[in-house]
């Protein structure tokens, strides 16, 4: 009868809960290891791309429990922000596209749709549905500590770090440019919008050049390259409008309007005029004074900032490609009107100077990198690589005047400043990867908002103070070191609060409401005490500051608190013992704002001893190659994916996807591979569950090879799960070591029945499920009790390895075993021989004399190069004269890419008896290939019909195949 895995799954699941394996109280005799992964959003299920943080983070867990600490996973449910209003809203208005991706994709009964009206019956239905989607994949969670972000406790708690943060100078209220939805009035982030993107505000600088007592604001990331603007660009096919604000008048595209009213409220439309209004026309530039012409360029996109843009051919490639494209289309500049002669005098205008190329770098670029016009795709790569070597490298050149020779990375904010300041030029901010939507539906702006709370990140103290933990921090992998210290350079003030949504009012100012990214940064340290206020009963309005004070710093008379005092002390005794927090995992995506908005909020609230250890980052889940998405209705719910594939194989299929930070490609097939492998393991444990204990005394050379391979697995096993390579700990675990559990049987051949050889077998199964319990928990459960094992494997010592049962000798001779069934297997494929004898060639003395003296000579740091004139030096070498020298030659490619530890390895064990082993194996060889097995030494050989023997080397002994 097949196995249940369902059944299975579900009798773990709830054995763990009735023994409460997983709960985590303080206890001053273990070591503790506390990590979390980001609490969910609950507006719809989870599925399988959710389930890799969750289950990185289950697995981690789950590993350092076996190792003997005392491991703490807690989890919450983020209520926060405006999502589930905007879908409750879409409810209400009855969005029949809504209510079908609730009934058809997550699978919500329709009778409960109209109650989705309330955004907390939403809520509270995907809180229920997440959980026991997490309860169902086996997470190792300790729920004694759940709770919702709008609980009135964690509200209690949101408001003394908010207050902690105000009177640390680090609120800042003030006009700010902000991703803003008209429709909700209010500022979004990533949380906020479709996708999950953070609209990332750029800020460019408009210059004014005057038409008459008109201006145009061209639009550009690059004011100090103003003294080489030889024309403007404007689109001939676009719509543009003349505006006036607070006198002054105005062209821009139309598009650029919608957004200027967020930065400008008092702007109003004049009128419209077509782009060829404006081509022909002259301008004068701010700066220079000169006049420059309006030239025709389709590649202007008129929703781009202003729709109007300034061309410098010297240091920008596409205006160089396009002036060059436009000088070459006579009947262009005819159509519009345009003097060509005018257009062929412009020449490019160097404005900086830049070491290793000409007074025009655009055009060296475009050279260096074969760049033919501005349709080419190499014209970006030839922008960006252009403008970073002028940002960091370059300097003003003499014609700029007072900026002469200054570095340009400073000259920008300084020409910015002086343009700004003197009204030539205002600033004009962009989302410069949209469009991007609120989850309402409409386009997300950009809104200077008057009023607004910040949190300030661009304090430089603070970065200062976050910098320097970054560098003591554990980031797992390291890659992204350099990720996240960008992103503390770049990282400026970020809008705290909306108008609207659920969460945490602002304690000072109720009418705002604090947004998800602020109020989700330093909750690790709730998870701490919530177990306490949640058995406890403690009555949120007795949660003051100075009862937070006095329990995660110590501060105050606890005598004077509001609190018994023997539940404060229990708090307190919760947060000194699991706080820091060792570990922090989450995506990617929110490396650029909760990852690292959660270290600046602990190194500015909590002292140092308590800011956390480490942040393990994972990459995203594609479904057969592709990124999951509704539109391509690949997006399969968690529970779903449960009832189809089973917990252990959802878990195993993810994990042994992919490293960290690759993306981990789900498919069916994968999947069901993995369910097989599962099974056919488990129906192998049952086998030999009834075997006896491990009896070593009584080994054999193969009994002693597979047992030292437990022993180095274990050793890779664990080695990979301390870095998180759980793609690797997995291959060696469950792959890798049952491959040699496979060899060890096919060896044995009918003597698997035999009590020690079942022993021997058993002792290896074993191992496996101790080092797969991390990945697939409920199986291992079932073969640790089938084996009579007593308790559960998810709290049993995790394997270490006994160096005393790693034996070299018998690994370096099963190695030279398998690879001689490799070579031979290999001759008979490519000659097409159906072999009826078979000799193999043992080497000779002498030449292993050499071969260890050639492995000694690497090991002592003789250069390889030189390696075959340091052993001709040798004396006894030299006797064999051109015989050595041609075998020294032969082998040196060899011992020089052998791996050092293989070298050491043969060296600490001087090589082995090929003839003696091999010849113990010439009957497994004989039934292997189904012929006559001769084994031979290559200096005195009885049969040697083609001249093999010659050709035999230690460990590669020469074969013939007849």
């Amino acid at each position: 009868m097949p196995l249940d895995l369902k059944s299975l799954e579900e009798k773990w699941q709830r054995r763990w809960s009735e023994a409460r394996v997983f709960e985590a109280d303080p206890d001053p005799n273990k070591p503790k290891y506390y990590l979390t992964v980001a609490y969910p959003y609950p507006n719809s299920p989870q599925h399988i791309g959710h389930a890799r943080t969750y289950t990185l983070a289950d697995a981690h867990a789950r590993y350092m429990r076996m190792k003997g600490y005392n491991t703490l996973l807690p989890m919450a449910f983020h209520y926060t922000g405006t999502p589930i209003l905007a879908m409750s809203k879409r409810v209400a208005a009855k969005d029949s596209e809504l209510i079908d991706v609730f009934v058809n994709l997550y699978g919500v009964d329709a009778c409960l749709i109209d109650s989705f009206k309330d955004p907390l019956n939403i809520a509270r239905y995907f809180h229920r549905d997440i959980k026991l989607g997490m309860q169902a994949m086996g997470f190792s969670i300790d729920w004694r500590r759940e709770f919702t972000t709008i609980d009135p406790a964690y509200t209690k708690f949101i408001e003394w770090q908010f207050r902690k943060l105000l009177s640390a100078g680090l609120i800042t209220k003030g006009s700010h440019p902000v991703g803003w939805c008209p429709s909700c009035m209010s500022a979004v982030g990533q949380h906020d919008t479709k996708g999950d993107l953070e609209p990332e505000v750029v800020e460019f600088t408009a210059i004014k050049f005057r038409m008459g007592d008109i201006s145009l604001p061209v639009a550009t990331l690059r004011p100090e390259t103003v003294f080489g603007v030889t024309n403007i660009w404007v689109n001939p096919n676009a719509k543009y409008v003349e505006v006036e604000v607070d006198g002054e008048r105005m062209v821009v595209s139309e598009s650029s309007l919608q957004k200027l009213k967020g930065m400008m409220p008092k702007i109003e439309r004049v009128r419209d005029l077509a782009g060829t209004e404006l081509v022909g026309r002259r301008a004068v530039n701010p700066v220079t004074g000169s006049e420059v012409p309006v030239l025709p360029a389709e590649f202007v996109d008129p929703n781009n900032a202003t729709g109007v843009v300034m061309s410098v051919p010297a240091h920008a490639p596409y205006d160089l490609l396009a002036l060059r494209d436009l000088k070459s289309n006579s009947d262009a500049i005819r159509s519009y009107g345009i003097d060509q002669r005018a257009i062929a005098a412009i020449e490019p205008i160097p404005v900086v100077a830049l070491e290793g190329f000409s007074t025009v770098p655009a055009e060296d670029v475009v050279k260096r990198l074969g760049v033919k016009d501005q349709h080419d795709p190499k014209g970006e790569i030839a922008t960006k690589e252009l403008y970073q070597k002028e940002f960091h490298q370059a300097k003003m050149l003499p014609t700029t005047g007072e900026y002469a020779n200054m570095p340009v990375s400073k000259a920008k904010d300084r020409i910015k400043q002086d343009l700004v300041s003197s009204r030539r030029a205002f600033l004009f901010y962009e989302i410069i990867n949209g469009p991007i939507h609120c989850r309402c539906g409409a386009e997300v702006t950009v809104n200077l908002v008057e009023d607004q709370w910040f949190i300030n990140y661009a304090d430089e103290s603070w970065k200062e103070k976050v910098r320097k933990h970054l560098k003591s921090m554990s980031l797992v992998p390291d890659d992204l070191r350099q990720e996240f210290e960008n992103v503390v350079e770049w990282l400026k003030e970020k809008a705290c609060a909306r108008r609207a949504g659920l969460g945490t009012r602002l304690p000072w100012d109720k009418e705002w409401v604090i947004e998800s990214l602020s109020d989700s940064t330093i909750y690790m340290a709730f998870y701490t005490i919530s177990r306490v206020i949640n058995e406890r009963n403690v009555d949120p309005s007795s949660l003051t500051d100075e009862v937070f004070d006095y329990v995660f710093f110590g501060k105050g008379d606890p005598s004077a608190l509001p609190i018994e005092r023997g539940v404060l002390e229990e708090m307190r005794r919760e947060f000194n013992y699991f706080y820091p927090l060792d570990s922090r995992h989450s995506g990617r995506d929110l490396v650029p704002n909760h990852l690292t908005f959660f270290v600046f909020n602990h190194v500015a609230i909590f002292p140092e001893q308590y800011w956390p250890r480490q942040i393990a980052v994972n990459g995203s889940v594609l479904m057969d190659g592709k990124k999951m998405s509704k539109s391509l209705g690949n997006i399969i719910p968690l529970h779903k994916a449960i009832k189809i594939y089973g917990a252990d194989t959802l878990r195993t299929s993810i994990l042994s996807a992919s490293e960290l930070l690759q993306d981990a490609d789900f498919s069916d097939s994968q999947a069901k591979s993995i369910r097989s492998r599962l099974m056919e393991f488990y129906d192998l444990s049952c086998s030999y569950a009834d075997a006896g204990a491990l009896d070593l005394a009584s080994a054999d050379q193969l009994d002693k090879w597979i047992i030292s391979r437990v022993q180095r697995v274990v050793l890779q096993v664990d080695s990979s799960m301390q870095c998180l390579r759980m793609r690797e700990a997995i291959h060696c675990a469950f792959y890798t070591l049952q491959q040699d559990l496979q060899w060890y049987m096919r060896r044995r051949g009918n003597r698997c029945s035999d009590p020690k050889t079942r022993s021997i077998i058993k002792y290896v199964l074993e191992s496996i499920v101790k080092l797969m319990a991390p990945f697939a928990p409920h199986i291992c459960e079932e073969i640790w009790e089938m084996f009579g094992r007593e308790g559960f494997v998810s709290v049993a010592p995790y394997p270490s390895a006994d160096q005393s049962l790693i034996f070299e000798k018998d690994e370096i001779a099963e190695d030279l075993l398998k690879s001689l069934v490799c070579d031979t297997a290999e001759i008979i494929r490519v000659t097409g021989i159906s072999p009826t004898r078979i000799c193999y060639y043992t080497s000779p003395k002498w030449k292993w004399e050499i071969y260890l003296k050639a492995l000694s000579a690497l090991d002592s740091g003789v250069d390889p190069k030189s390696l075959v004139r340091a052993l001709m030096k040798d004396p006894e070498i030299r006797k064999r004269g051109g015989e050595a020298a041609k075998f020294i030659n032969t082998i040196s490619s060899c011992v020089i890419t052998l791996p050092k530890e293989e070298r050491k390895k043969i060296l600490r064990n001087s090589g082995i008896d090929e003839n003696a082993f091999i010849g113990e194996c010439a009957g497994f060889l004989s039934e292997y290939f189904k012929c006559k097995v001769e084994i031979q030494s290559a200096d005195s050989p009885r049969y040697d019909p083609k001249g093999k023997a010659g050709q035999a080397s230690p460990l590669r002994p020469a074969i013939y195949v007849e």
